[in-house]
């Protein structure tokens, strides 16, 4: 009786046992379906994120122009998605500027200047921006007559100013031979490449470093061979630019000059007084004038003044050092106003000539 009373209870105890693990089993694929329909859920959460951001990130600036994006030396974060607010447009601006964050943009770091063009995507834009890779901008110089005029010039198109560019040349140029009256010869104006927020001592060397290059050595054997130093050189240059806007007449403008050097006479030359005056504007040159007391006064002081009168060209520094040989030493401009002149070998001539041309300023009332 004992045993029979025993089958029972542990058959009964078999068959809870195998329906627990039944529901055990079925708990678990409950909880697996769950797990898996979760994982698909945050799968496709994840991919509509990803492709959204891919959608946000790749999307390409399609304006018209090439908009510069400029980020100053201590330019904050709200300025610098200002200024690409304004320069790619609300929307394009505002995405740039989030991957630009999502990169961990710093402004310090990208403090620099870059140009978009269109096709150019957020992503692109926003990287270029973070890793400082910048678009160099030109820089053009022309027609300067003065030191500061220059830098006027090229600071309007870099990121420091007129007064860091003066005392970056007070700073470096002084060490490479220049005296302050000869600063005007140590650059050539052409248009040149440089990043944005580049240090002016830098700029100044780099051009420093394109007027050396200029003067290959028989262009110094040909400065040599007229008795000229590189400076000199440049400041003969310098008076033929402002005498004639000619070029095909400054080699003959430039021999004139050299006749006179060679000749020990004074160079007279209507440019040098007017830059004594301060006054460029000058179309007739009057008695009171030629007396001004000035080193840069050719008709009070004999031979070279002390340094150029303008910034001159290299196409002009290579019209004084291939001068064509003539016998001429006095010019005056013609009277038809065309802009080039009457050569003289003699004083007579000379003065004939400058009569016909005094006579049309008179017809014309310029004083």
């Amino acid at each position: 009786m004992t045993n029979s009373g025993k089958a029972p209870t542990s058959s009964g105890k078999r068959k809870t046992s195998g329906g627990a693990k039944g529901r055990s089993r079925k708990k678990q694929e409950s909880w697996a379906s769950r797990n898996s329909l979760a994982i698909m859920i945050t799968a496709l959460s994840v991919a509509a994120v990803v492709g959204a951001i891919l959608l946000f990130a790749f999307i390409p600036y399609s304006g018209d122009e090439k908009p510069w994006i400029y980020v100053p030396e201590g330019a904050t974060n709200a300025q610098l998605k200002d200024s690409l607010k304004t320069r790619l447009g609300s929307g394009m601006g505002m995405r740039v500027y989030a991957l630009w964050r999502l990169e961990g943009g710093n402004p310090t770091a990208s403090n620099g200047a870059y140009q978009v063009v269109p096709g150019q995507t957020a992503l692109k834009i926003a990287h270029r921006i973070k890793t400082g890779r910048q678009t160099p901008v030109t820089v053009t110089f022309k027609g300067a007559r003065t030191m500061p005029m220059v830098a006027r010039r090229i600071a309007s198109q870099m990121q420091f100013d007129e007064a860091d560019f003066l005392e970056a040349c007070a700073e470096v140029l002084p060490e490479q031979g220049f005296k302050e009256a000869q600063f005007p010869a140590a650059f050539l104006p052409d248009s040149y490449e440089f990043y944005w927020s580049a240090h002016p001592r830098k700029v100044v060397k780099r051009l420093l470093d394109y007027r050396n290059d200029f003067w290959t050595p028989e262009r110094v054997a040909k400065a040599e061979a007229l008795g000229l130093s590189k400076v000199e050189v440049a400041t003969v240059a310098s008076i033929v630019e402002e005498e004639t806007a000619k070029s095909d007449e400054r080699p003959r403008v430039a021999r004139l000059y050299l006749n006179r050097l060679k000749k020990g006479m004074k160079l007279q030359a209507d440019p040098t007084v007017k830059f004594a005056v301060g006054d460029f504007s000058l179309r007739r040159i009057l008695g009171s004038h030629l007396k001004v007391n000035s080193p840069y006064n050719t008709y009070q002081v004999k031979g070279l003044p002390p340094g150029p009168i303008r910034m001159p060209e290299a196409a002009t520094l290579d019209a004084v050092l291939n001068a064509p040989s003539h016998p001429y030493i006095y010019m005056c401009a013609k009277e038809d106003f065309s802009g080039y002149h009457n050569f003289a070998e003699d004083y007579a001539t000379h003065l004939a000539n400058a009569r016909r041309y005094q006579a049309a300023l008179n017809a014309r009332g310029i004083k």
